[in-house]
């Protein structure tokens, strides 16, 4: 996979992002059916909380080893849980705000992702590149 995208993409940054795009879609998708599976028995906010954390997990391993390619250092670890923390808030405040204004359940996490997304990488990259 790193070849393809080596191979295409040129600029580190962009190749950064996309890579963070490929994790972010696998972490979205792990998220997104724990909570859906959770959802059916236990409170909204609780299931949303248990498939953030198992993705975040995941998403720590795949960040360091394939998007940015450095080691998970403590304090590279400390800044992207800090970023990850700051993250969860907002996935949180926007939840429920969707939740709050009708939508359903099962559709309010997506425009969720919509909106953090952007925000989490900036947060995540400052965390791996700017953090010994």
């Amino acid at each position: 996979m790193n070849s393809i995208i080596d191979k295409y993409v040129h600029n580190q940054r962009l190749k950064e992002f996309f890579k963070f795009c490929v994790v972010g879609v696998i972490a979205t998708i792990i998220h997104y059916g724990i909570y859906l599976l959770l959802d059916r028995w236990i409170a909204v906010n609780v299931a949303y909380t248990i498939g953030y954390a198992v993705s975040l997990c995941c998403n720590l391993w795949l960040t360091s080893r394939f998007t940015f390619k450095e080691k998970a250092t403590a304090m590279r670890i400390g800044g992207f849980l800090a970023s990850h923390g700051v993250n969860y808030l907002l996935h949180m405040l926007f939840l429920n705000l969707f939740l709050w204004i009708g939508m359903s359940e099962q559709w309010a996490p997506l425009p969720v992702y919509c909106i953090v997304v952007p925000i989490n990488f900036v947060l995540v990259r400052t965390a791996f590149k700017k953090l010994k």
